[in-house]
């Protein structure tokens, strides 16, 4: 379910368990405790061997290429980062 407080654009219900799933497995980063991130290569492997996701390989890039555009994650050098949504 979507939440109308939150102002990124809805995706599919599939895509955001996956979104669930990659937080889940975000660490926070040494330096700014409050922020949430996981190497790129660990979440495509996440997506991939989750038993809570039926994912193909293609499908996980898709579910990342969709995080990435629609604000979700946000991408610097090899690693994703969560972004937080302000209310």
């Amino acid at each position: 379910m979507t939440d109308i407080t939150d102002p990124r654009p809805p995706l599919p219900e599939w895509i955001l368990d996956a979104y669930d799933v990659l937080c889940t497995h975000s660490h926070s980063s040494d330096d700014h405790t409050d922020l949430q991130s996981i190497p790129r290569a660990q979440a495509l492997e996440i997506l991939r061997t989750s038993d809570d996701l039926a994912l193909e390989p293609e499908d996980a890039d898709y579910v990342l290429t969709r995080l990435l555009e629609r604000g979700y994650f946000y991408e610097v050098g090899d690693e994703l980062r969560v972004t937080t949504p302000e209310t």
